[in-house]
């Protein structure tokens, strides 16, 4: 899986489970509702800066969405 998709589905497994739409989301990072949706998708890869405010704005740590990716990643080569 490209790490943009697999990074997209994390994302969008994170903010369902913060019962959270993606513009709440979005608003909660500071950053455009297009841009949450172009992430999800695997269109647009954030920037890490970009990842620290969605974990911020997930309430969880930006090293949480990376390990999640790694896993991901991990259990698609497998």
């Amino acid at each position: 899986m490209d790490i943009g998709l697999a990074f997209g589905k994390i994302l969008r497994q994170k903010r369902k489970a913060a019962g959270l739409t993606q513009e709440q989301l979005a608003h909660d990072a500071d950053v455009q509702r297009n841009y949450v949706s172009l992430i999800e998708r695997g269109v647009h890869h954030p920037t890490i800066a970009v990842v620290f405010k969605l974990a911020q704005a997930l309430h969880c740590m930006p090293s949480e969405l990376i390990s999640d990716l790694e896993r991901e990643l991990n259990s698609q080569q497998s």
